[in-house]
């Protein structure tokens, strides 16, 4: 790998294939609904609404904690395990694919969608590994604790709790 390419690896990580995979599927999962046309999940727009703003909020919350967290500029040469990383390894990841692509399921209304939101979990766990293995090869042990202390897209608050107690 060239060092343009590292760093522009460094800086955005699996985030432009998982993007890539994940709209591909997005379509996939269009054409399947406008096929069967399932029913409703909610009758209501405005709850519909309510969730996707809330979601967005969310998510975008999410987004503004980690760029503070580890700018772009430290991505790659910093190992951060504070702020929203002291959570999850990857929070933008984890703010898109847990939070903003629910909220944009339950807002298109179809158990197509949310089915869609679900089965991207094990792709983006699958496309993140080699972001996960660059990162190893950079902080080396220091990754791989960190791996074994704080989920990839989801806190594991039982692991904080054994971790503060093992002190």
């Amino acid at each position: 790998m060239n060092a343009h390419q590292s760093r522009w690896t460094k800086i955005f990580g699996s985030g432009p294939i998982g993007l890539l995979i994940s709209l591909i599927l997005f379509f996939v999962a269009y054409e399947i609904n406008k096929r069967i046309n399932p029913p409703r999940l909610i009758e209501s727009q405005l709850i519909l609404n309510a969730v996707f703003l809330l979601s967005l909020v969310a998510t975008l919350s999410i987004i503004i904690w980690s760029v503070r967290s580890l700018p772009a500029s430290e991505r790659g040469n910093k190992l951060s395990t504070q702020g929203a990383f002291r959570y999850v390894r990857h929070p933008l990841y984890a703010a898109f694919l847990s939070i903003f692509n629910f909220g944009l399921a339950v807002h298109f209304n179809s158990y197509i969608y949310v089915l869609w939101a679900i089965l991207l979990h094990p792709v983006w766990h699958w496309v993140i590994r080699y972001e996960e293995r660059l990162m190893i090869g950079i902080f080396g042990e220091a990754y791989v604790e960190y791996q074994r202390t704080t989920g990839r897209f989801f806190p594991r608050f039982w692991d904080r709790h054994r971790r503060r107690e093992s002190r």
